[in-house]
């Protein structure tokens, strides 16, 4: 498995595991990031990748002081779950 990385390219998030692709889109708008969709490949589900990708990718923004608007619902949830990083969160 490897680490989360930035496709700034394709404008989302990558998580490889076993040769699928556990994903999250942005849109980036100045400092912002707008996080548009997650996907985790059905094989993969189940197993918290989705929350390892957004973690990763947070710990990314955070590294860059960039800040994140999250359209997704399943971003939106991360952070209820995880108060400790809604310092990212876009005003």
């Amino acid at each position: 498995m490897s680490d989360v990385r930035d496709n700034a390219e394709k404008q989302r998030y990558e998580l490889e595991v076993e040769g699928s692709m556990v994903l999250a889109d942005y849109i980036r708008q100045g400092e912002k990031l707008l996080i548009t969709h997650t996907e985790t490949p059905p094989a993969l589900q189940g197993r918290g990748l989705a929350g390892q990708l957004v973690k990763g990718m947070l710990a990314d923004v955070r590294a860059r002081g960039l800040k994140v608007v999250p359209l997704c619902s399943y971003v939106a949830a991360y952070f209820q779950r995880h108060p400790e990083e809604r310092d990212l969160l876009a005003d």
